[in-house]
């Protein structure tokens, strides 16, 4: 019986889309922070109101722990910050896109606009590690870059997010 369940979660994983760890209410379409751990607080306040229960000032620092060994702003205007906590049993994603760009400390030193932030239970390397991917092939497609920074409304960038990683299979 172990084995079955170990089978269905690595399934699970395998296949893992982002519509089942990110929904509408965990997205800011203008994010209004101006230092890094500003739009960390306001990502992490973005899955709080959202309905996640969450210890949001724990959550930042250990956000804030991971930046301190490197940041996660990738470059290309974008940054994907995460960690792991145990106020959750699933992972999470939350987005946010910044208007006038924020000094992250991205590794090509340019201002980040557009945030993925994931949040993993403790023990759950193979599914944190598996949405980072999935996330960074997504967005080493230019042209889903330019349409993230130039959609309307928030509905619209969630399609765009999920139209984007039902493309790219990871």
């Amino acid at each position: 019986m172990g084995i079955d369940i170990r089978l269905t979660h690595a399934l699970r994983v395998v296949n893992m889309r982002l519509d089942q760890i990110f929904k509408i209410e965990y997205l800011h379409d203008n994010l209004t922070s101006t230092t890094k751990k500003e739009v960390l607080n306001e990502l992490v306040n973005i899955l709080v109101q959202g309905g996640l229960k969450l210890d949001a000032k724990k959550a930042v620092e250990v956000l804030l722990q991971r930046e301190n060994l490197g940041s996660t702003g990738i470059g290309d205007g974008v940054a994907i910050p995460h960690g792991k906590t145990g106020d959750i049993q699933e992972l999470v994603v939350a987005f946010g896109r910044s208007k006038n760009g924020i000094d992250f400390g991205a590794i090509d030193g340019k201002p980040v606009y557009l945030f993925f932030l994931l949040l993993a239970p403790e023990h759950s390397a193979g599914q944190h590690l598996k949405a980072l991917a999935k996330i960074s092939k997504m967005l080493k497609t230019v042209n889903f870059r330019k349409k993230l920074l130039e959609a309307k409304t928030a509905s619209d960038l969630y399609k765009l997010i999920v139209e984007q990683d039902e493309s790219c299979l990871v």
